[in-house]
């Protein structure tokens, strides 16, 4: 019998430790077919997925501070094998990977966490989490029932365990992790491994179970998972598309909710509404939900080299937190307010008895009850998307707006809708530095190799991924061709083909640019053909191929290749010469790259020059920049430049690449993140390598805010949530007849310095972009400025004997109120 099915035979669902340091409280993780138990307490739990590499260790407060207040008791994180251990046997935990630090932090901010420890994580991140070296391994088949990648996946996850055990970081020590996560994803490639990928699924399980770490362990999408590991689900929907845990007695979990599409190189913009998200959240906890995680919360920045394959630099940056860390409103805030809306319900939530009434197809009533008791909460559902309805509910009208839910505590009071967004709004603005753009400009051109400096040392070029070993982006190929005089034709120009497995490259003939060419995320592969000019005698052929991150998802990523395979010379009078096979030198690197050009020692062993014009393909700029005034984050816009890497005194902030566009022709990312901690306290070392030529003129330096704040309610929203409370198991309001209510609150201590919009009426557009409709009462404006200039926050009554006096110039309008201001 296995350790599985021991383990399940004790029947409670238990996850005890006896061991705690002295004077710690010993806790207990259970759980039950109706929530996640601490200590034997039921609770509703809403997650945010942070990942510590994607930011810096001094943002990390301030996210956490910001998850908190938007109402999150747990952090999520996957575990990234590959930065802990770039090399075999060498394991890390510093700087920006300082996991112990993260969930200490996590535990000080009063906060739970899960942790995901893969080993594989997708995530959009450089070869799924794996690390480069595991695909070296003899014999080795990753995520399957294969002895090489069974041993050192035991190796990893029994090093990550003991980790966060020597620093007593799960809860039952007195640590926040409340939940770990085996493997990731596995149903999505399960099938290709037959029988063997069952059997993978057992004894990952088994693994996991076996590290006896006293909390609960889960597998995401993986129907099938073993007790008593939790299944849960990862969608944009779970209340709907779930078919729930495969137990009775295991809760309903929900790993990620996305919060939004992480975009590749080529991909428009992309985002999902905060009112579709907090439908979707309510539908779940009303479906008997236990634990929802946002993936991402903050999504932040693939620093350096990290990304997958074409995935953009920027991460996530419609979730909540941007970017760079600041409040998307109303995304954050809305969210904010549906978990203050579900914490009013918690203890019917938790204790009652559900019923469902179904009204229509697209109507329905939820309720959960405890008979003979005052605890009652119910969600109306409109799950229409086109049409509002108006659901009587225990004698009293509702209405509600198309597909959205409202929620009532007490089955009487509407004090959320899901689609009515009682929150601000913002929008965020990019301004140049006043100090950090008088750039000087001076420029390195990378050498251009040919068979003298590499001579051929292979047959043919080799695969690129296990030519550089994931150690740089850049591989160069040299071979050369002696033509004679019959070969070279004189009324045409022969081409050049090369096929290439992905991802991108560059081509030089006789030390001349050539031109370069790509592939996408969805098809890596493509063909280079161009014309050349080619002459009697030695012609030099060189290849710069380049990877964009390696591959994260599917089955079999070992086998998985890039680089040129197929490289010919068309037209010429003597026929296509197939020169694949014609004899290739090859190097990993660029030899400036070597010579780390980009940090002040390396910046010294090369000569720069003055830069003038447009500066040739595969070229180094560099300058110095002033320290951007203020603490607002910083961003460098890309104006100008091709691809390519940028660094900052020393720390590669990513890739860039403008001229990939989007079907509207704009690039993907023109904005790049310089972590405020990058930056020394006055001068600054920017070097960017260019693929393309190009010109650095453009490129400017940018302070980032989102102080411009909005609200826009109509007559039908219901009164802020937090003018509700639940108070001795009782749910009352705060204030006497509350109201609609246009809130307004600066970030940082700020103050609202001018109201730059305000319209009583029919006004029309969105936070940034408001405009008058038909019908506006006069003094809105003066009303707004009396309740909020100078003050940190401001709340405006939806009144509409405040804003006409009377005289309502557009009767019979629903009127709405629209406010924008600017923080200062």
């Amino acid at each position: 019998m296995s350790t599985l099915k021991l383990v399940f035979l004790s029947i409670a669902i238990s996850f005890a430790i006896v061991v705690t340091d002295a004077g710690n409280q010993i806790k207990n993780i259970s759980y039950d077919g109706r929530s996640l138990l601490i200590n034997g307490r039921r609770d509703l739990f809403f997650s945010g997925s942070v990942h510590y590499p994607r930011s810096t260790p001094e943002m990390w407060p301030d996210i956490l501070d910001k998850a908190r207040k938007g109402g999150l008791n747990v952090i999520q994180t996957y575990v990234f094998w590959n930065i802990h251990e770039p090399e075999q046997g060498k394991f890390t935990m510093e700087g920006n990977y300082d996991l112990v630090k993260f969930m200490k932090l996590i535990q000080e901010k009063g906060m739970y966490a899960t942790l995901r420890v893969g080993p594989f994580i997708q995530a959009e991140w450089n070869h799924g989490g794996l690390p480069y070296w595991l695909k070296d391994v003899p014999n080795i088949i990753f995520r399957t029932v294969n002895e090489p990648f069974k041993k050192h996946m035991k190796e990893y996850v029994t090093t990550v365990i003991q980790k966060m055990t020597e620093a007593k970081l799960f809860a039952p020590q007195g640590g926040p992790i409340i939940l770990a996560q085996i493997e990731n994803e596995y149903d999505h490639v399960k099938l290709a491994y037959d029988e063997d990928g069952h059997t993978y699924v057992q004894w990952a399980a088994e693994l996991a179970v076996s590290q006896n770490v006293g909390v609960p362990w889960v597998m995401c999408k993986q129907t099938d998972a073993p007790d008593p590991v939790i299944n849960a689900c990862n969608g944009r929907h779970c209340g709907d598309t779930f078919s729930g845990p495969n137990k009775p007695y295991k809760p309903s979990i929900w790993t990620e909710n996305w919060t939004a599409q992480y975009r590749v190189f080529g991909d428009p913009p992309t985002q999902r509404s905060a009112e579709d998200i907090a439908f979707s959240v309510a539908r779940f906890f009303a479906k008997n939900g236990n634990l929802v995680n946002y993936y991402m919360y903050h999504g932040g920045t693939n620093f350096g080299r990290t990304s997958a394959a074409f995935t953009t630099t920027r991460y996530y940056d419609q979730a909540p937190l941007d970017e760079f860390g600041l409040q998307r409103d109303p995304k954050w805030s809305h969210l904010r307010d549906v978990h203050r809306a579900l914490n009013l319900c918690k203890k019917p939530l938790l204790t009652g008895v559900p019923s469902t009434t179904r009204l229509s197809e697209f109507h329905e009533i939820i309720v959960y009850e405890n008979p003979g008791s005052h605890l009652c909460a119910a969600f109306l559902t409109n799950n229409n998307s086109q049409a509002a309805a108006t659901i009587n509910f225990r004698g009293k009208d509702h209405y509600l707006p198309p597909h959205s839910i409202s929620i009532l505590p007490d089955c009487k009071t509407v004090v959320f809708n899901t689609e009515s967004i009682a929150s601000q709004h913002n929008a965020r603005t990019f301004k140049k530095s006043d100090v950090a753009n008088n750039h000087k400009w001076e420029i390195y051109i990378e050498n251009i190799p040919t068979v003298k400096e590499l001579p051929p040392s292979q047959k043919a070029p080799s695969e690129v991924y296990t030519l550089l070993k994931d150690k740089s982006d850049y591989a160069w190929f040299t071979t050369s061709v002696e033509l004679g005089q019959q070969d070279v034709p004189t009324q045409h120009q022969p081409w050049l083909h090369i096929g290439s497995l992905g991802h991108s490259q560059l081509v030089f003939v006789n030390g001349e640019f050539v031109g370069s060419k790509h592939g996408s995320h969805e098809e890596k592969s493509f063909d280079f053909q161009k014309s050349v000019t080619l002459k009697v005698g030695v012609n030099h052929i060189t290849i710069l191929a380049c990877t964009v991150g390696l591959p994260d998802s599917g089955a079999y990523m070992e086998h998985r290749f890039a680089g040129p395979s197929e490289i010919k010379i068309i037209g010429l009078n003597s026929g296509t010469m197939d020169i694949t096979r014609s004899g290739w030198g090859q190097q990993v690197a660029l030899n400036s790259e070597k010579l780390g050009i980009f940090t002040e020692e390396g910046s010294k062993k090369v000569n720069w020059k003055e830069v003038k014009g447009t500066g040739p393909s595969l070229s180094w700029y560099k300058t110095r920049f002033a320290t951007p005034e203020g603490k607002s984050p910083v961003a460098i816009r890309m104006d100008g430049m091709g691809k390519g890497l940028i660094w900052i005194n020393g720390k590669c902030i990513g890739r860039h690449w403008m001229n990939f566009l989007d079907k509207f022709g704009n690039p993907t990312q023109p904005e790049y993140h310089i972590p405020r901690t990058y930056l020394n306290p006055k001068d600054n070392l920017l070097v960017v390598l260019e693929e393309d030529p190009a010109s650095p003129e453009k490129i400017s330096i940018l302070r980032v805010d989102r102080d411009t704040i909005c609200s826009h309610i109509t007559e039908h929203h219901p009164p802020n949530v937090k003018l509700f409370a639940s108070k001795q198991r009782k749910f009352q309001t705060v204030v006497e007849n509350p109201v609609p209510q246009a809130i307004l609150k600066c970030e940082n201590r700020k103050t609202i310095q001018a109201v730059e919009f305000a319209s009583f009426g029919d006004p029309e557009g969105y936070c940034g972009i408001f405009k008058m409709g038909k019908c506006d009462a006069p003094a809105t404006k003066q009303i707004v400025e009396q309740y909020c200039l100078r003050k940190n926050s401001c709340s405006i009554p939806m009144d509409k004997q405040l804003f006409t006096k009377g005289q309502d110039g557009c009767p019979g309008v629903m009127k709405s109120l629209a406010i924008q201001v600017r923080c200062h």
